[in-house]
């Protein structure tokens, strides 16, 4: 039973996600729900970007960055969304990464 649940909440934590995607103007869907392949970002629509979306209480951060960045094609940015119960969306990245981005933003201020 608790396989299920846990599958449950991992869509249930996809649809979340995709949907705060949408409400900031990213048209996204949940990866797995149309072809089901392994390696596929759990939400899709964030071009390069790999997301990895996890909705638990306890997050094993090491491990949900290692499968981001195992699944990342090339050129894709991995991250992990999360969120705790009572919480908001977080985003982890690897500090690499977020230079890129912060870079790129500065250049074009």
């Amino acid at each position: 039973m608790g396989k299920i649940n846990s599958k449950q909440k991992g869509a249930r934590g996809e649809r979340e996600f995709s949907s705060l995607c949408r409400g900031y103007g990213y048209q996204v869907r949940r990866g797995q729900q149309y072809c089901g392949a392994n390696g596929d970002a759990d939400v899709v629509g964030l071009p390069g970007i790999h997301a990895e979306v996890k909705r638990v209480e306890r997050l094993n951060h090491e491990d949900a960055m290692a499968q981001s960045v195992r699944d990342a094609k090339d050129g894709e940015i991995p991250i992990v969304a999360y969120r705790k119960n009572n919480d908001e969306w977080k985003i982890e990245m690897r500090a690499k990464d977020w230079f890129e981005l912060y870079r790129e933003w500065e250049a074009g201020r």
